[in-house]
């Protein structure tokens, strides 16, 4: 390990040719430089198995350190096709130099191979991935890395990638991995005999659901690994074989234009799904739509929405100092999972493809221009996903979720309570984060839950069915705990989102008397956030003026604020506005007023609700009326299928 790197010195902002972040192409080839000379500080003798700090996973050091450079290496290429420097040149030899000593199988950092690998249904090592993020790099990279090469280093390389182009993998975005690898020997003429690419990118191609938007996986998830993995793999393999690309670009266009409603005016990603330590990467699928001409964006807006993403990270900190380690604004391991290593988070390079366009590339000469957060305030729904996608008048977005959960069904033995955070919720937004660790395990913030006498709180487990319909989403659970549904329990929650205000109205069936609590979204700071409890309504307010509020307007008796330590991605200490009450019928109907502002404030008066059996009548204080039967809003049979 080399001593620290001096001071990072950003370049001068041009506010004429960025009016909105300042930031041009030479801040993104500053900060690439800069995460990549991070990785080198560690750099090993034959350059393929560095040692970064943080933790090592249960595959063992070897394999992490192969994960740093398969990821990093995605930061590399852009660089090395997109500029003909010293420093690219110097990348280009140093790469090349690791991946011949990675898969060089008699030498000393020779990466895990053939024995390693297992069948499917005990799990496939994780080789697989960076097979396929070094065989996406080279692509990018082209003949200015792979070119160089002697024909026996070309050949070694390439029967690495061989092996890994065959294996069978799990059922989701994995598909994909073996398809690079195959994909990258076609093109340029390798054997790739035995290889099933076609069949597996069939296969995920047929998990589309809308706006450019797939599942991962036969189950439910919808998450950023459309931007990170399914798009950009997608349209890299199109690339590589030369097959028809029409439907997957006309589907990438479709994704740029939903997913810019998703990031913040300061450049906020809002924060659902799992992995986010990539941070970065959900920039990959944006930059594959601006290369091949598929983007429904100006080339001003996607340099606008891309350098405002990076700047919010890098503003914060992430790889300046010290690698990417695993974390969103702070280091925070519990926001990644139990496969992530010291190398994991390098998967963000995947987000700076756009320094493989030159210089004088419209991206990068064009005046940046508005993304839609910047605009006005709306709404998108996308309702294969169950997700309505809200853009605040303050720049937050948020994103009410009634059709991700991550769930597998039936539930596997082993997990009993199988969902996640980063998917179980209710809502998420862009400047906050579900609670983990030990605000997990309480269950608080953007649930509704019922207790159990011991206090433990019920999980949402899988989602039986659901509907979005405009401004209106609603979705039907069966609470659980430890695996198992609460006798004779039912609860369909609908969400109604009206400009920058949210009502959230529950039907709970229940088998007697159970206690309900609801939280709102967590908040967090540096220091102990300032909480405020008042009848009906409950408040959480940091610092920086971020509010989150909470009023029960039906069913609720009391008020409260929940605080936690550690258990933010954001900052240390969060708190969380809560609801309680008592189910007093069979069913029992519980709504709430909730708003997420940069400022405080008071949302209380802002609509008027009438009740009438299972019917909710609400009347905004701007004429707005929205009526709906939360009993039959969702279509549901009672069985225990989706």
């Amino acid at each position: 390990m080399s001593a620290p790197l001096p001071a990072f010195a950003p370049p001068p902002e041009d506010r004429e040719l960025s009016p909105f972040t300042g930031w041009t192409r030479a801040h993104w080839e500053a900060v690439a430089l800069r995460w990549l000379d991070q990785v080198e500080r560690f750099a090993s003798p034959g350059g393929a198995a560095p040692r970064l700090p943080g933790r090592v996973t249960a595959d063992g050091e070897r394999r992490e350190s192969m994960e740093a450079i398969g990821r990093s290496f995605l930061l590399a290429a852009p660089v090395i096709a997109g500029a003909d420097t010293d420093a690219a040149d110097r990348i280009r030899e140093r790469y090349a130099r690791a991946l011949l000593a990675g898969t060089d199988p008699d030498g000393a950092e020779a990466w895990p191979l053939g024995v390693q690998c297992r069948a499917p249904v005990t799990g496939v090592t994780n080789s697989i991935v960076e097979a396929a993020n070094i065989a996406f790099g080279l692509h990018i990279a082209g003949d200015r890395l792979w070119g160089g090469l002697t024909r026996p280093e070309q050949r070694r390389i390439a029967a690495w990638l061989r092996h890994h182009a065959r294996l069978e993998v799990w059922h989701n975005n994995w598909q994909l991995f073996p398809a690079m690898a195959e994909g990258f020997l076609r093109s340029v003429g390798e054997d790739a005999s035995g290889a099933i690419g076609a069949r597996n990118v069939a296969r995920v191609e047929s998990w589309y659901l809308e706006q450019g938007w797939y599942t991962d996986g036969p189950e439910h998830a919808v998450d950023y690994y459309n931007a990170w993995a399914i798009h950009p793999y997608l349209w890299a393999w199109h690339r590589m074989t030369g097959s028809a690309a029409t439907r997957h670009l006309e589907r990438l266009r479709a994704f740029t234009e939903s997913f810019a409603d998703l990031v913040a005016a300061d450049g906020s990603p809002v924060h659902i799904g799992r992995s986010l330590t990539y941070r970065t990467a959900v920039l990959a699928a944006l930059w594959c739509a601006e290369m091949s001409g598929a983007n429904a964006l100006s080339h001003g807006t996607t340099r606008r929405l891309a350098s405002g993403v990076l700047r919010r990270f890098v503003d914060a900190g992430a790889g300046i100092d010290e690698p990417l380690g695993l974390g969103w604004l702070r280091p925070h391991e519990p926001i990644a999972q139990t496969y992530s290593g010291f190398g994991s988070s390098y998967l963000a390079g995947i987000g700076f493809l756009g320094l493989a366009l030159p210089a004088d590339a419209p991206v990068w000469t064009e005046p940046e221009r508005a993304q839609p957060a910047d605009g006005a305030p709306g709404a998108r729904a996308i309702a294969a996903a169950g997700w309505i996608v809200v853009r605040q008048s303050d720049g937050i977005v948020r994103l009410a979720n009634h059709g991700s959960d991550h769930c597998e069904i039936p539930v596997e033995p082993t997990r009993p309570d199988p969902d996640d955070p980063h998917y179980a919720k209710l809502g998420y937004s862009s400047h906050t984060a579900p609670g983990t660790g030990r605000a997990w395990e309480d269950g608080v913030d953007g649930h509704l839950a019922l207790i159990a006498d011991d206090g433990r709180a019920s999980r949402r487990g899988v989602i039986r069915a659901m509907r979005a319909d405009g401004a209106i989403a609603g979705s039907v659970h069966i609470p659980q705990r430890d695996g198992r549904p609460l006798p004779g329990c039912a609860v369909t929650s609908v969400t109604i989102v009206h400009g920058d205000d949210e009502l959230r109205v529950h039907l709970v069936l229940s088998d007697g008397p159970r206690s309900v609590r609801e939280g709102g979204w967590a908040v967090a700071d540096d220091r102990a956030v300032a909480g405020r409890s008042d009848g009906r309504r409950a408040s959480v307010t940091n610092t920086a003026g971020l509010s989150s509020a909470i009023v029960g307007l039906h069913g609720w008796a009391r008020t409260e604020v929940v605080e936690h330590d550690g258990c933010d991605a954001f900052a240390r200490f969060s708190a969380v506005p809560v609801l309680r009450g008592e189910t007093d019928r069979n069913p029992s109907v519980f709504a709430s007023l909730h708003a997420l502002s940069r400022r405080p404030r008071d949302p209380r008066g802002r609509v008027a609700l009438d009740v009438d059996g299972t019917v909710v009548t609400a009347r905004w204080d701007d004429g707005v009326v929205h009526v709906v039967d939360v009993a039959s809003f969702v279509p549901w049979d009672g069985v225990l299928a989706r």
